[in-house]
């Protein structure tokens, strides 16, 4: 295991400590799609000298949190507790990676939770459209699947899957990190550094993946009787360790960042269109989605589109100006600021960085300042000269748009 000591100046009393494991739901088996889900939530339900109940009421009389997440690129373990119970919590890292109970009865309850989690999911429009809007992006890489999984595999997922599933995660690279001294001067292994990737049974799929670019498979709807229109435009972009990366983060700024967004001067000052807007753009390993959406009235859905097609023609075709340039950088050092203002957050995105291979003190704001408007259209040309599209909502309303799609783009 790769570690990490993160040092402050400012004295506190607490203490966390974070594991960055490689490989989240992109090392999903295909129909089996949420089982490093299932996984890592079973991971805290119990290990060597500790049942499930027994584990959480030890945590919990300490004062302590403990929490695990699955991302696309990998898993994330979090600890935290006061500096005088550091030393007694600590241990328990090691024994949810490495001693874990998996017990039978415990996969049932996580299996059981996760589907009722996931239907709670589908009944918001957002997570529907969002869903169909990476399929077709994404196609078949690990990107276009839900982090989750999906019912009909879930269903699939025995407990001896999670057994072989673990084999697999024991020889994962994982990276550890803390502000605890401990972390720093005492040997802590939670696994030998030099990690036979040939184990590793199933690996992550090529950078260099392909979607169909043709303008009738770029664009997809959803129908369901609904007075609201729910939008989402973008293309799959870059990976995090890319030049290109800042740009679009820059473009992100410009787009959505405020009450001085262009976004929001669009669709909510001006016009008083739509309920929800904003880009997403997540940092990934791999190609990260960049995408425009938005919420609107079934009344307003279609000059709400208009003037999205319009916003994304000039961003084809010039350049942002350079007082917007220079406000958009302003508000994205301040986000990149606002971010290091918590040790979780700070903890968080260094781990991550190790994870992604990337320097931990990579100096983003810095780099922000030589980022251009030439930059910024460049990037733009590339990723969203085509780009795709997901609608859900009233049936008629969503061909109407279908029918202005093939015309605009």
């Amino acid at each position: 295991m790769t570690k990490a000591h993160y040092e402050t100046k400012i004295s506190r009393n607490f203490s966390i400590a974070m594991v960055w494991i490689n490989g989240g739901s992109n090392m999903d088996i295909e129909e089996k799609k949420g089982i490093n889900q299932i996984l890592c939530s079973l991971l805290t339900r119990g290990c060597k000298g500790f049942e499930n109940l027994a584990f959480s009421e030890y945590v919990d009389s300490h004062g302590a949190e403990l929490n695990l997440e699955t991302l696309e690129d990998g898993m994330i373990i979090s600890l935290k507790s006061l500096d005088e119970h550091f030393n007694k919590l600590l241990p328990l890292i090691n024994l949810i990676i490495n001693e874990p109970s998996l017990s039978y009865n415990q996969f049932q309850n996580v299996k059981k939770s996760t589907i009722n989690t996931l239907k709670k999911d589908r009944e918001n429009p957002f997570n529907i459209t969002f869903e169909k809007w990476r399929k077709i992006v994404y196609l078949k890489h690990s990107y276009a699947y839900n982090s989750s999984g999906y019912e009909e595999d879930i269903l699939k997922i025995t407990h001896n899957d999670i057994l072989s599933e673990y084999e697999n995660f024991k020889n994962r690279n994982k990276y550890l990190i803390s502000n605890n001294l401990k972390i720093k001067n005492k040997s802590f292994d939670l696994l030998n550094q030099n990690i036979d990737q040939n184990k590793i049974t199933h690996k992550l799929e090529s950078k260099n993946f392909k979607n169909n670019l043709n303008l009738l498979n770029r664009f997809i709807s959803t129908y369901q009787k609904s007075n609201q229109i729910i939008l989402m435009l973008g293309n799959q972009t870059c990976p995090i360790s890319s030049h290109e990366y800042l740009p679009l983060k820059i473009l992100e700024s410009h787009l959505s960042y405020g009450m001085s967004s262009v976004l929001f001067k669009l669709f909510r000052e001006r016009n008083g269109l739509t309920y929800e807007v904003g880009v997403y753009n997540p940092c990934r390993k791999e190609n990260s989605p960049f995408l425009v959406y938005f919420s609107v009235s079934n009344k307003n859905a279609l000059l709400a589109f208009e003037i999205l097609s319009e916003l994304w023609r000039k961003l084809l075709s010039s350049s942002i100006i350079e007082k917007d340039i220079y406000l958009a950088k302003i508000k994205l050092k301040s986000s990149f600021l606002i971010s290091n203002q918590t040790l979780n957050e700070i903890l968080h995105r260094k781990i991550q960085y190790m994870g992604y291979s990337l320097d931990q003190n990579y100096d983003f704001i810095n780099k922000i300042n030589h980022v251009n408007s030439a930059d910024i259209l460049k990037v733009t040309k590339k990723y969203f000269k085509k780009p795709f599209l997901s609608i859900s909502g009233d049936e008629k309303i969503c061909n109407e748009i279908n029918k202005l799609w093939i015309k605009n783009f």
